[in-house]
């Protein structure tokens, strides 16, 4: 079993640092079969959060999360992951359809199913 690992192209907006929220900018989404569990997102401040594959799947369908992370559809095509912690909220809209794709790939890299849809 594998690493995974996928960039992505993400929109930030953060209440810390203002980044004009046209700008996407890359974020690597990763995933250790070692620790099945859980995914990891690293933000471009070079901070990275680790947080439950079981909550990025649910958040795709309907809002999940409380505390620190929290993720939800935003319209059709969006998702949004919420970032708390003692430097502000980070908050990152990625396009569904790459999350989608991250998870799958985990999936498949542990030879798990249900592959979600």
């Amino acid at each position: 079993m594998s690493v995974v690992e996928q960039y992505a192209r993400a929109h930030i907006v953060t209440d810390a640092d203002r980044v004009e929220e046209d700008t996407a900018v890359p974020v690597v989404l990763r995933y250790d079969p070692e620790e099945p569990r859980s995914v990891r997102v690293g933000l471009p401040d070079r901070r990275e959060w680790t947080f439950s594959r079981t909550l990025l799947e649910q958040g795709l369908r309907a809002p999940a999360g409380t505390g620190e992370v929290r993720v939800w559809p935003c319209g059709r095509v969006q998702a949004v992951v919420e970032f708390h912690s003692a430097h502000g909220v980070s908050v990152v809209q990625f396009e569904s359809k790459t999350l989608l794709r991250f998870l799958r790939r985990t999936y498949m890299a542990t030879a798990q199913q249900p592959v979600p849809h």
